[in-house]
């Protein structure tokens, strides 16, 4: 379990990391679907990995970031944006 929980950490670390390196090279546009996409899940994987390694304030943060991502998600969808 320990490994699957280290996995998931990683990858969500590898997603948020993609996403801003996408946004510094012009490759992505940081109020489109694709970018919100990739920090939710970036964060909520660091979020699980934080939550399972009892790293609170990382937890935290992550879930705040999940809330935003969400939120730009929902706004994108309502406006017609992302489908």
């Amino acid at each position: 379990m320990s490994f699957l929980v280290d996995l998931v950490g990683w990858l969500g670390a590898a997603l948020l990391l993609f996403g801003y390196a996408m946004i510094t090279a012009s490759r992505m546009s940081s109020d489109g679907a694709p970018y919100q996409l990739v920090n939710l899940i970036g964060s909520i994987g660091l979020m699980v990995n934080s939550a399972c390694n009892a790293a609170w304030p990382s937890a935290g943060l992550n879930l705040v970031w999940a809330l935003i991502g969400t939120t730009a998600l929902y706004k994108l969808v309502k406006i017609g944006i992302a489908k």
